[in-house]
């Protein structure tokens, strides 16, 4: 583990890369946060989950429309037209939602649908930075991990944060609160200076340099079709439980204590990547990725057997420990398998991907939680997860005849 701790310090310590790193992070607070929240917010309005799980969803579709422009225009332009932008709409959008709306009203249907397409691609500008700035191989490991790893230190702080502005605010207040966090983290991130502008526009391509672009840009290939298909069906059991974990406090603890069960499932995941991720990189991403599914399946199932707020967090931790890994794979994968050209509108599909299966799954959710109960929920979510291990094993010789050489390493 200290090690791994070495391997972190060394990586973002280094020049022009701590800014953009830690700008990155508060910029994506509400990613890690608006799922959750939402369904609290229009609860606390009097709003059914039903109506929760629509407005989360319709959110999902605002992304699903603005999320691939705004990375193209990113690849084209640069990212800092597209973060000044979104970092300055994002937050008012929120705000209104909550403020100005009330549940199942057309204004607040519309609003979700806005805030979600101008939610800053923060996620992606960072993950296509990593896959360009020449590193080597380790290195560029390094950096995926430090990204699983935040991604799951924000699961766990995010909720932490939520439940403290509950206790002493309302759940609107902290989703505006969080929202404006996040645009000011993409304001930094936009004005955060690069060595030479790496990441922007003009980057060699690791295709034929002549290659024609496309309207799918990425998904013109088999390859990352099949594994962003892998990565929907992999955040189904996500979003049924983001809807199945606040029942289940509702009917066995207290309301409150919501955000602290939740946080359980960032801290499994996390000590999962600080302790197994270095072991990781030895083993093949398309072999050791379908293996990584199988053990998220498992550990899906363990929520099964709760009986209380307690055991539900302590299911939640065990059962979390492969996510991260996941999300590693993941990232190796969209870097090696895309054209260079197109890295962040690769990410925001991978993004995109795995926010519309929650979405799916929060739908789902909302609709079974209440005549099945949030059990029934639990395990619709173990039957999605051997569904996605399924798929993944039956796609692992497709990706390894997709992969491309990695860009090399130079000194920086």
């Amino acid at each position: 583990m200290i090690g791994m701790f070495r391997r972190f310090r060394r990586l973002l310590t280094r020049r022009h890369v701590a800014g953009p790193a830690w700008w990155s992070v508060v910029s994506r607070l509400p990613v890690h946060l608006m799922s959750l929240a939402t369904v609290l917010v229009v609860r606390e309005q009097g709003g059914s989950y039903a109506q929760a799980g629509l407005v989360s969803a319709l959110y999902t579709v605002g992304m699903a429309l603005g999320s691939p422009f705004l990375a193209r225009r990113a690849d084209r332009d640069g990212r800092r037209g597209v973060l000044l932008a979104t970092g300055l709409v994002y937050p008012p959008a929120l705000a209104v939602l909550v403020w100005g709306t009330g549940p199942g009203t057309p204004g607040q249907l519309v609003l979700a649908v806005v805030a979600g397409a101008a939610l800053p691609p923060a996620n992606p500008c960072m993950r296509s930075l990593w896959a360009r700035l020449p590193l080597h191989e380790e290195e560029r490991e390094t950096a995926y991990l430090w990204e699983a790893l935040i991604t799951e230190l924000l699961a766990i702080g995010a909720p932490l944060i939520l439940a403290v502005l509950m206790a002493t605010n309302s759940a609107g207040t902290a989703l505006t609160t969080i929202a404006a966090l996040g645009g000011t983290g993409a304001l930094g991130l936009a004005l955060t200076p690069l060595p030479g502008e790496a990441g922007e526009k003009g980057h060699p391509a690791r295709t034929e340099p002549g290659a024609p672009p496309s309207v799918l840009g990425p998904l013109r290939e088999p390859p990352i079709r099949a594994l962003t298909g892998v990565m929907v069906v992999a955040a189904v059991p996500i979003g049924l439980m983001t809807l199945a974990i606040p029942a289940f406090v509702d009917r066995h603890g207290t309301p409150g204590h919501t955000g602290v069960v939740c946080a359980c499932w960032g801290i499994g995941s996390a000590l999962g990547a600080v302790w197994l991720g270095r072991s990781q990189a030895e083993w093949p991403v398309h072999r050791r990725f379908p293996w990584l599914l199988l053990a998220y399946a498992a550990g899906t199932a363990l929520p099964l057997l709760a009986t209380s707020e307690c055991t539900l967090g302590l299911a939640l931790a065990v059962g979390g420990a492969p996510v991260a890994l996941i999300s590693v794979s993941e990232m190796v994968l969209v870097s090696t398998l895309n054209d260079s050209r197109l890295l962040t509108e690769a990410f925001t599909w991978a993004s995109l991907a795995t926010v519309a299966g929650q979405a799916v799954g929060q739908q789902l959710g909302g609709l079974l939680v209440e005549p099945l109960g949030p059990h029934g929920v639990f395990a619709a979510a173990v039957g999605a997860s051997l569904v996605t291990a399924l798929g993944a094993f039956a796609c692992r010789g497709l990706f390894a005849k997709g992969m491309l050489a990695p860009i090399p390493a130079t000194a920086g």
